[in-house]
């Protein structure tokens, strides 16, 4: 069994890749994955531009989500900071992509995007943390 999400008639549609709502089901644990920046498991930062790096730190996600036992289909809630507004659309399109093949029914996780002025280093353009409910 995987969360339920949705979009209530009540509130405006949403206005990218994503839901308004998102319920754990019972018999789930809250899992909380660590904002993931785009590196690979070397620790180096796999490219200069947004695109890039947003395609690694999804990869990271769902090797997280693998180690739980778990998968894209399990996130409950997404946060994502990027670092000006000129890195949106490579990080859209990297989402695009991912999404496409994570939710191909268009059941997206709730999900946050904030333009923020840094990160952690002067190098990252966006950084991800998620929520998920893994089966028990």
């Amino acid at each position: 069994m995987k969360p339920r999400r949705w979009n209530p008639e009540t509130v405006a549609p949403p206005l990218g890749r994503y839901s308004h709502l998102a319920e754990v089901p019972a018999g789930h644990r809250l899992v909380f994955l660590a904002g993931q920046l785009g590196v690979g498991p070397d620790g180096t930062l796999a490219g200069a531009d947004a695109e890039t790096q947003a395609r690694q730190i999804f990869a990271n996600l769902e090797a997280l989500l693998d180690a739980e036992g778990a998968g894209p289909e399990h996130l409950v809630k997404l946060l994502t900071l990027v670092t000006g507004t000129e890195h949106l659309a490579g990080y859209r399109a990297a989402q695009a992509e991912v999404f496409a093949k994570w939710f191909p029914d268009g059941d997206f996780p709730a999900s946050t995007l904030a333009v923020v002025a840094a990160l952690a280093g002067p190098d990252y353009a966006v950084e991800v943390e998620a929520i998920a409910a893994v089966p028990a």
